[in-house]
């Protein structure tokens, strides 16, 4: 029987397999206990929904039941309703019943609202009175049993008018009753959405931001993922954890990739390493090359800069023609899309270890 590997990592984590982060973790279970509007914020493949998952998962022993709702690539505010109906309709046992029974009490059947907007113009429902009713029937539920919502990706409701605006107003008088998560990966968009005065949301939640994970954690997650499936990985745990920097995503990769080379039994070596990372590098490097290819030049050169450790302001900036002005407009667009993030200590890093480390290969002076 062949045994898997105890770094997955092409997907958000299950709960129960999310180690790490355990003061954020305790953090937003106190927040959602305590009906605290709070916007998770951070990068794509940082943990967000597998945190959000444990967290549910950590509620749901005290007795709430949680709503999940995928806001990624909106349009319109059919596809906000479409939405609310799928994330409602998707629920599992007894809080599903209740669900449907409340819905089915306004004469709304959960579930189909996709089916619904196919129809003629004529059959079809108002998405806008939908996404209400939906609404209502979640208010309704949490007045009798605690209730989680996430409303993952919310950056995208962005795209749809009117969108954030028909949430706030059906919501904000209920804000004591539900326990309610934004997550979010696209930074400037959440912050636009909760920092700026014209939007409907400003102000309205605590943003969290979901920052790199200690170097402790990612070899607790290493050394303990080797030993629970009979491998031992100490002579290259610390090779995984510099070239991760902390990124919970590439960390898994990098440590199923040396994890497939070692048998059971077995001891990861530095030759493991070595294959590992090549594996690795052969499997994401095409797809860096597009990346970097479809960014504007100047946000090439910034990248190349802070790939190499040096300042986008400095000598590095002249050696590349980087003005002053087109280094600045270029880090904030990429802080704002989080291809960067900035250090504590101020320093710019990508966001990425791995496209770093093809930035660097690739334009190695």
């Amino acid at each position: 029987m062949v045994q898997p590997s105890p770094f997955p990592y092409f997907g958000p984590l299950a709960a129960g397999e999310v180690a790490g982060r355990d003061e954020l973790r305790a953090d937003l279970v106190r927040r959602m206990q305590q009906r605290r509007l709070t916007a998770l914020l951070g990068p794509r493949r940082y943990g967000k929904t597998s945190i959000l998952r444990q967290v549910a998962a950590d509620l749901e022993v005290e007795g709430y039941g949680t709503v999940w709702v995928d806001l990624y690539e909106l349009s319109s505010m059919a596809d906000l309703a479409g939405a609310f109906d799928r994330g409602m309709a998707s629920t599992r046992g007894p809080l599903r019943e209740a669900l449907h029974s409340l819905a089915g009490s306004l004469s709304l059947q959960l579930g189909v609202l996709g089916l619904e907007l196919a129809r003629s113009p004529r059959d079809r429902p108002d998405p806008t009175l939908r996404l209400r009713t939906l609404v209502q029937v979640l208010v309704q539920l949490a007045e009798r049993q605690p209730l989680l919502l996430v409303l993952d990706e919310f950056a995208g409701i962005a795209n749809v008018d009117h969108g954030a605006g028909l949430l706030r107003t059906e919501l904000q008088h209920h804000y004591r009753d539900l326990g309610i998560c934004f997550a979010g990966s696209q930074p400037s968009t959440m912050a636009t959405l909760f920092g700026d005065r014209a939007q409907p949301f400003f102000s309205q939640a605590d943003l969290v931001h979901l920052g790199p994970m200690a170097d402790a954690d990612v070899a607790a997650i290493v050394e303990s993922g080797f030993e629970r499936t009979q491998r031992r990985a100490r002579l290259v745990v610390g090779s995984i954890v510099v070239l991760a920097e902390g990124h919970p995503q590439r960390a898994m990769q990098l440590a199923d990739a040396v994890w497939q080379l070692v048998p059971e039994g077995g001891v990861a070596k530095p030759e493991h390493w070595e294959v590992a990372l090549a594996n690795v590098r052969a499997a994401v490097d095409s797809s860096s090359e597009r990346l970097f290819q479809l960014v504007p030049t100047g946000h090439q050169k910034v990248l190349r800069i802070v790939a190499g450790g040096g300042s986008v302001y400095g000598t590095a900036a002249s050696v590349l023609d980087l003005s002053t002005g087109t280094a600045r407009a270029a880090v904030a667009a990429l802080l704002g899309s989080a291809d960067l993030r900035r250090d504590d200590d101020g320093k710019l890093r990508l966001v990425d270890p791995l496209f770093a480390d093809w930035i660097r290969r690739r334009f190695p002076v």
